[in-house]
């Protein structure tokens, strides 16, 4: 049994996109145009009901683990911003609990993204550090989406 613990930890990721808000909102509130950056997870294992009180919820195998990202949407203002609070999972137990928000700044012909993330990372399972990394890894993954469609 791992040792009972809690680390929290914050970070805020920026980038730039040379999309209208409009456009990179849409990249994560479509769940096609998602599926095509996030990932879409285990067949039969995905939930996407994007609005305020709605849930996301998949999950995915990676080096041989399974991870579950679940998640609730707590305030949407369409092209502006997204609040949502989630839980992750490797392997059935939950390694960390999370509030996030998106922000969709408008920034000549393009949008400044501000990613923020407040974290509870549980019993040594997951670190502030990893979770920052996986988080600038989505985002690269969104770049590229965006200048794709």
């Amino acid at each position: 049994m791992t040792e009972r613990s809690i680390a929290h930890g914050s970070f805020t990721i920026e980038r730039h996109y040379d999309a209208g808000p409009a456009r990179v909102y849409r990249a994560f509130a479509d769940p096609e145009q998602k599926k095509q950056w996030f990932g879409e997870g285990e067949p039969g294992t995905g939930v996407f009901d994007f609005r305020e009180g709605g849930r996301e919820y998949n999950t995915g195998k990676m080096g041989g683990d399974t991870y579950a990202f679940d998640c609730s949407f707590r305030d949407i203002v369409p092209d502006v911003r997204i609040v949502y609070s989630y839980e992750m999972h490797l392997n059935g137990q939950r390694i960390s609990v999370s509030v996030a928000s998106l922000e969709f700044r408008p920034e000549g012909a393009g949008t400044h993204l501000v990613v923020t993330e407040h974290g509870m990372f549980l019993d040594g399972l997951d670190t502030v550090e990893q979770r920052r990394e996986g988080t600038e890894q989505l985002m690269d993954l969104l770049g590229g989406h965006l200048v794709k469609i």
